[in-house]
């Protein structure tokens, strides 16, 4: 269903939009699954749906994503291994602090948004080869107003939202194509100064097992966390962590 609730001007403003296509539906089963089954044309495929019956997030757990909130998938093609759910993570913080005129909103490692302590946003990156093309896609939820909510789940609403979705868009799309071009290069500094748990005791788990805690210390260019205990420093490229005070 193709959408007529986005304002499509305003999410390509000042893009080249022939780096790209846009496909914007009111209603969607996945983004993500959208571009795998979606040839690219151009460099870049951009999908935004209002409303995504079918969203997930990392390990096949659910996303809710009712309508008025942001579904939102980028796809090109790229070959190199790097950290992009730690990079995706700077690109949507920028995103939303630029559009709202906010400073608040903070990264957890390693894909989670987060304001007042509670997610408000996810990242889901998924590899897909289809014939000759070897896609990276690049999945985000931001959860801009819910009615209803679990605990940890917060929201956007008590901004300026109502008119602000097509911004953070095109704020999203301008952002990836800074990565791409090579003008992001100071992103882990960005990621580690946005980060909601920087010099805060933390616990590593692998399989819901407790595997090691300490203090986390930021991360590298490798998008590992950087664990500081008694006198090591120690990374670890993988896993969920728990922090006290936040969700």
């Amino acid at each position: 269903m193709v959408s007529i609730i986005f304002n499509r001007e305003k999410i390509l403003l000042n893009i080249d939009k022939s780096r790209l296509e846009l496909s914007l539906h009111d209603k969607i089963g996945s983004t993500n699954d959208f571009c795998k089954i979606t040839t690219l044309k151009k460099e870049f495929l951009v999908v935004a749906s209002d409303m995504q019956t079918k969203g997930r997030g990392r390990q096949g757990k659910k996303w809710i994503s009712p309508a008025g909130n942001i579904s939102f998938s980028i796809a090109y093609e790229n070959a190199d291994d790097e950290p992009i759910s730690l990079i995706a993570g700077v690109i949507s913080q920028l995103a939303i602090s630029i559009a709202l005129n906010v400073s608040e909103i903070k990264l957890k490692w390693p894909n989670d948004l987060i304001y007042k302590n509670k997610k408000i946003g996810g990242i889901l990156v998924e590899r897909e080869i289809s014939g000759s093309q070897n896609k990276t896609i690049v999945g985000i939820g931001i959860n801009l107003a819910l009615n209803e909510k679990e605990p940890w789940w917060g929201d956007l609403k008590s901004f300026n939202i109502q008119n602000s979705r097509d911004d953070i868009l095109n704020n999203l799309i301008r952002g990836f194509f800074q990565f791409t071009d090579g003008d992001l290069v100071n992103w882990v500094e960005l990621w580690n100064l946005h980060c909601a748990h920087k010099n805060k005791i933390i616990k590593i788990f692998n399989n819901k097992i407790l595997i090691d805690e300490g203090i986390f210390a930021g991360i590298n260019s490798k998008g590992a966390l950087l664990l500081k205990s008694d006198k090591d420093l120690k990374e670890y490229n993988s896993g969920e962590i728990l922090i006290e005070g936040i969700y």
